[in-house]
This record gives structure tokens, sequence and C-alpha cells, in this order.
């Protein structure tokens, strides 16, 4: 039999897809090739981060890794071999909760973490890393294990831009399989962890991924999340609740108490990702590129101490 054709909302959705990961992916090397140049990798692992294993010792290797301890013991040149000489790998866990759909502006949460992720792989394809996507939602996750290539990774980010967002008067949490996690990728790969983290404990294994990969944070907020609005009150339903609220900017109270959530959900992203070169926050509406640029920027100068 034929196969029926494909609905022409459908068509015109992965279209527009298509289409926004090609603007995305000529921005991505325009930022390697002229922002970032050679030294995106070194953004991510530095000389000595973290060592890996002993090796012989070849011609035009640099003589300052060479192990003298197993070198006497062995009676021929043994050098010190180190993570940043294995390729990269990048973990992305894509958090994606009822709470992202959530947008005072023209762009929603949701949006803007489905750009800045797709900006990622695209940006880490340029640079030949192989790229595993974790997407993790209330109905369960997903897992695409090694994407490398031009093709691969744009099919990762396509599929991803056109799941569906979940349903927001379900569960609100996502299942997030840590154990899993843990064995999804390489040793010392970049975990990267993208969502709006609302401020919550931290998972239980959290030390050991900390031991098992390089942990980076991208959280995503909306300007009424850094600052309540002073337009006055307004109705605002809570969907997770069903209930009407009357948001008040101008009522002390109502101010301290979202400052007070600002602070405990600040404090709680901080603890995941002390160093300040590992977390980046974005507002949506913001440009990711910008953003992005200067976080490699930071973590590079970070690196290059080392």
């Amino acid at each position: 039999m034929p196969s029926q054709p494909e609905p022409k909302g459908a068509l015109n959705n992965l279209t527009a897809t298509l289409a926004m990961l090609r603007r995305l992916e000529w921005r991505a090397r325009l930022v390697v090739q002229s922002a970032l140049g050679g030294e995106y990798k070194s953004s991510f692992r530095g000389k000595g981060m973290e060592f890996d294993q002993v090796v012989k010792y070849e011609f035009g290797d640099d003589v300052r890794d060479i192990d003298w301890n197993v070198t006497a013991r062995l009676g021929e040149a043994y050098r010190k071999k180190f993570v940043e000489e294995r390729e990269i790998t990048l973990l992305l866990l894509f958090e994606d909760t009822p709470s992202l759909q959530f947008g005072s502006g023209g762009v929603t949460k949701r949006a803007a973490l489905l750009e800045l992720a797709s900006l990622l792989m695209l940006l880490s394809a340029v640079n030949g890393d192989r790229i595993s996507l974790l997407h993790a939602t209330p109905q369960g996750y997903n897992l695409t294990k090694s994407a490398t290539g031009r093709g691969r990774v744009m099919h990762t980010a396509a599929n991803l831009l056109g799941h569906p967002a979940p349903p927001v008067l379900e569960e609100q949490e996502a299942k997030i399989p840590w154990k899993y996690v843990l064995k999804a990728a390489p040793r010392h790969s970049i975990f990267i962890w993208l969502g709006d983290f609302p401020g919550r404990a931290n998972p239980d294994v959290w030390p050991v991924l900390r031991r098992q990969y390089q942990p980076v944070g991208f959280r995503i907020s909306d300007p009424w999340e850094l600052e309540l609005p002073k337009r006055g009150s307004q109705p605002v339903y809570d969907p997770a609740s069903g209930e009407l609220y009357t948001l008040d900017g101008g009522s002390s109270a109502q101010r301290a108490a979202h400052q007070s959530w600002k602070d405990k959900r600040d404090s709680q992203f901080k603890s995941l990702f002390p160093q300040e070169s590992d977390r980046l926050s974005l507002t949506a509406g913001e440009d990711a590129i910008g953003a992005v640029t200067n976080f490699f920027h930071q973590r590079m100068k970070r690196f290059a101490r080392v």
C-alpha cells in the first residue's frame, strides 16, 4: 500500500525546526571560528587536570610528562597521560518539566532552553565531539547515545525540538534515572544539566557523579522569577495547584516571600555547581550565543591557570 502523506501541519513544523537548526549551526560555526577559535576544547579540560594512566614515551612527547618512578622501575621511558588527550564526550540532561512552559514575555523558558540545548549540541558537533542526550520528563526518559557527525547530531536535536511538552496539569517532577546516568557515558565526560532548577535537594548520587564526570549546569529563568513585576495587582493561575492567586508587585510581604524563594533557588544551584565557571544562568529572551561564548571564555581563563 502507498504510504500516507504527512499532515501539512507536521511538515510545516519539521521545515521550521530544520530551518532553525541550520541557523543555529551557522551561528555555532561562526562562534567557534571567530569568538572561540581553537581554544574551545580547553574550556572543558586543561593540562594536568585529570591523570589517566602511564604509557610508553614516544619521540615528540613532552619530556615534562615522563614518570621517572615508572621509568626507573621498568627500564624504559614512560610518560603520564592525562584526560585532556581523550576524545570529548558530552552527556546532556534536558530536564523537561511543566514549569518550563511558563513565559511572562514572548518566549517561554522551554523554548529558550530548547534553543540552548540545540546550540550546545551543534557547537560540539562542529568540534567533532561525541554527544549523548538524556531527555527526562515526568512521563519517563529517553537516551540517545553517542551521536557524532553533523547528520546524527542534527537528527538528535530535531527530535528534542519536536518532542511535545509534558502535560501541565499532571506530575511536575521529571523522572531522572540517576544511577543510569552514571553509566550513560564514559568516565571524565562532560555532564551538562539543563533545566530551571526550582530549588530542591541535591540528588543522592551527586558526589559520585562529580567524581565520574565534569558537571556543568545551565539554568533558565523567566524575568518574573528574578524580580516581581511592578505593574500592580493582577490575577495569576497556578496550573500545578489549580488555584488562582493575586500577584501584587507593590506588596512588601509578597516581594519578601519572592526574594526568599529566589535566594533558596540560587543557593541550591550554587551547591550543585560551586565553581562559578561550572554554572550559567540565562533569562528567557536573552541572547544565548553571547552568554555561552562568555561562559566558555570564563572556563578557558580558569583552566589556563591549571
